[in-house]
């Protein structure tokens, strides 16, 4: 009944209101943040929703799930600036109810709309003043160390939009990763690229400190990609794949994942398949339910989310291959597999 309702409430969302929300931007949604029975999840907040919250249970109607909810409440460290006048939450964000996370750069090369990602709002963000385009490494480090002084923080993610150099980004993430270290040394750091030209990149971002590494492909079918992600879809399968081996060299079977959205198109059975084979190499399959934010052309477009009942048996079926490979998501260091949130593994036991 858990993975049931985790996946009904994926897609339906909760009617209750959470002062942590994360609107527009480059993750897969723009939901509200709270701790289901002790996890982090992230749902939409739907007035209309057939669940509702009351004395911290889960409620469909008069039937209680059973599932506790408690909303993440507001951190302190939202309350700050820098001293040139940018408020924190411009910097980084609180994503559940302990992992800071930040878009370094908020512009990506892919963001026209002929070759924009399909799910994604980068830049929406960035042009309603949620946020800042560039953040620079001393106001991370900054960031970062109020926010794990005043919060209790326990991991970091950053992520870019794509650059126009050959490493796509990921080498200013080196120089941002090791002025956060110095900060807050010991902070548990995940970043997220595209397959750098260079893969010695990879190799230089774990000399810098980073602890774990996400390189998001969304889908593994290359008809899939054409369609959803013109601009992204255009790097070949096998520059991933390179990518994904020298990841699993560099940090070790388990810390390198990978998004696989549910609901652009694919076969359900092509994706278990491809998440299977995906373990078989050491890459965690972070297996997401789409759905469509305001502001992206999946919406625009009238796109809706995946039934819960697809979303329901594909993390089961994943979740079971992981556990079998002994690979779970909390035993990551840090990243949006060892959070959790955004969709619904961890109850299906992955």
């Amino acid at each position: 009944m858990s993975l049931d309702v985790h996946a009904n409430l994926a897609v339906t969302g909760v009617r209750v209101p959470t002062p942590v929300r994360r609107p527009a931007g480059a993750g897969p949604s723009d939901d509200g943040h709270v701790v289901v029975d002790g996890r982090n999840a992230a749902f939409p907040v739907n007035p209309t929703s057939p669940y509702d919250v009351r004395d911290g249970r889960v409620w469909l109607g008069e039937i209680n799930t059973g599932l506790s909810l408690e909303v993440v409440r507001r951190p302190k460290f939202y309350d700050l600036s820098t001293a040139d006048g940018i408020s924190y939450e411009q910097i980084a964000r609180l994503h559940g109810k302990d992992v800071l996370a930040t878009t370094v750069v908020q512009t990506c090369i892919r963001y026209a709309d002929d070759q924009r990602c399909r799910f994604c709002t980068i830049e929406e963000s960035l042009r309603s003043g949620a946020t800042v385009a560039a953040k620079t490494p001393a106001q991370l480090a900054e960031v970062a160390e109020a926010a794990v002084r005043l919060d209790g923080v326990k991991q970091m993610v950053m992520t870019t939009g794509t650059t126009t150099g050959p490493d796509r980004g990921a080498r200013n993430l080196v120089r941002c990763v090791r002025e956060v270290l110095a900060a807050v040394p010991g902070l548990p750091i995940q970043v997220q690229i595209e397959p750098p030209g260079d893969l010695a990149v990879i190799d230089a971002l774990k000399i810098a400190g980073v602890a774990s590494i996400g390189i998001h492909v969304e889908s593994l079918d290359d008809d899939v990609r054409r369609k959803w992600m013109p601009g992204k879809g255009s790097v070949p399968m096998a520059e991933y794949e390179a990518a994904w081996d020298r990841a699993v060299e560099v940090f070790g079977r388990n810390q390198v994942s990978t998004y696989l959205l549910v609901g652009l198109g694919e076969d359900p059975d092509d994706l278990v398949a491809g998440a299977a084979r995906l373990i078989e190499r050491g890459v965690y399959p972070f297996v997401v339910p789409f759905r469509p934010m305001a502001g992206t052309l999946a919406r625009r477009d009238g796109v809706m989310a995946p039934p819960p009942s697809l979303i329901r048996d594909i993390s089961a079926r994943v979740g079971a291959l992981l556990r079998d490979a002994g690979m779970l998501g909390a035993d990551q260091k840090a990243g949006c597999a060892a959070c959790g949130a955004c969709g619904v593994l961890q109850a299906a036991g992955g």
